[in-house]
């Protein structure tokens, strides 16, 4: 579809110039023009009997036409030679560059559903949280779930600007409105760290060095605090509808939340921005 139009204009855009600019052209389509009419004329008046003599003089006047366009383009083939770059250039460069992925604004940030939380996001600069004791992160109900919990990255410092930002605001939202209070526990991870969780087997993760986004400092896993303690299993009523909530709360700022997946991770949340991930 789009070739056929870049190709209309095309057509369109050299008719008009070849007009505006060439005597002869418009001369010639004058006279082109009143010949189609007089053979309209005739062919009204001739009827079904002159047929035959209606299609001789069409296609005598079809050459003529046509050996008067060859002179001309002969005549002013300097010409064209400049003016059919200047047009087709353009247009072939729109449309190379008509991919989306090649545009300065797909490489920002993803649009905000919500005009309200983009002014949030605008207006409020959200420190990160204090930092936890590490025995928090030591628990046995910690380990039995993720057992290389020890050595994660939970410097705030290490993320995307972006992304921290809508984690924070997550955040805020969930202790404002839900009354429940957030704890990263995973934000930037190393290729190595990444390989290692793959190695550890499928129901870790199924993403190697450089195919998840914990890679680009873009995702974060975190979990609830409760007493001091933290809870991170949905089979816990609790933090199962703390978990529904907090899907809602990123969705609605722009992240991806792990909830719909297939192998679902409800703690966990991206901010894919394009042209970031290499595939």
């Amino acid at each position: 579809m789009l070739i056929f139009i870049a190709l209309l204009y095309v057509c369109g855009a050299s008719g008009l110039i070849w007009l505006a600019v060439f005597p002869t052209g418009r001369a010639l389509a004058t006279r082109g023009i009143g010949r189609l009419r007089a053979l309209v004329r005739h062919a009204s008046a001739w009827g079904h009997a002159g047929g035959r003599a209606l299609g001789a003089a069409r296609d005598a006047a079809a050459l003529t036409l046509r050996e008067r366009l060859l002179r001309f383009l002969r005549r002013h083939r300097v010409v064209f030679a400049i003016v059919a770059p200047v047009i087709l250039i353009p247009s072939l460069l729109a449309l190379a560059l008509s991919n989306p992925a090649m545009l300065p604004v797909y490489q920002g940030s993803a649009a905000m559903p919500d005009e309200q939380v983009a002014a949030l996001l605008a207006g409020e600069q959200l420190a990160p949280p204090v930092a936890l004791p590490p025995d928090v992160f030591t628990t046995a109900e910690v380990e039995l779930i993720r057992p290389m919990l020890v050595g994660a990255s939970r410097n705030w410092g290490l993320l995307h600007p972006d992304f921290s930002a809508r984690l924070l605001l997550a955040f805020k939202i969930m202790k404002e409105q839900h009354g429940y209070e957030m704890a990263l526990l995973e934000g930037y991870r190393s290729p190595a760290r990444q390989d290692a969780l793959a190695a550890s087997g499928s129901n870790v993760t199924n993403a190697r060095a450089f195919q998840s986004w914990h890679q680009y400092g873009l995702a974060g896993d975190c979990a609830f605090l409760r007493d001091g303690k933290l809870v991170i299993s949905e089979k816990d009523p609790w933090a199962m509808r703390g978990y529904q909530a907090y899907g809602q709360v990123a969705e609605s700022l722009g992240l991806t939340w792990g909830g719909r997946w297939k192998m679902m991770d409800f703690g966990h949340t991206e901010l894919r921005l394009r042209g970031v991930m290499r595939r």
